[in-house]
């Protein structure tokens, strides 16, 4: 199984693909140097893989990556920045 974590700024929102396939997706809105991330959703046929967590690992590697920060107003992203202290610099 290949997955792929592709940024798809003109729908403002990082995606996932396995093997291809769009499986789910993290809103990400710019707001200047800040990424608002409203909402993750993995749809039901890939759920359980772990997938999310991948998800948002990529996203904020990326924003990262772009010197952004981001606010987590999207309750997963939140816990995962609770549970990943490497990412808690991200929170403007």
């Amino acid at each position: 199984m290949s997955n792929e974590i592709v940024h798809n700024a003109e729908k403002q929102r990082y995606e996932i693909h396995v093997d291809g396939t769009f499986a789910g997706f993290t809103q990400a809105k710019p707001d200047g140097d800040v990424v608002v991330f409203p909402h993750t959703v993995v749809f039901d046929e890939f759920e359980g893989q772990g997938l999310a967590s991948q998800l948002v690992t990529g996203a904020l590697d990326d924003v990262r990556a772009r010197g952004q920060k981001i606010v987590a107003e999207c309750p997963y992203v939140a816990r995962f920045v609770e549970k990943h202290p490497e990412y808690a610099d991200l929170l403007a």
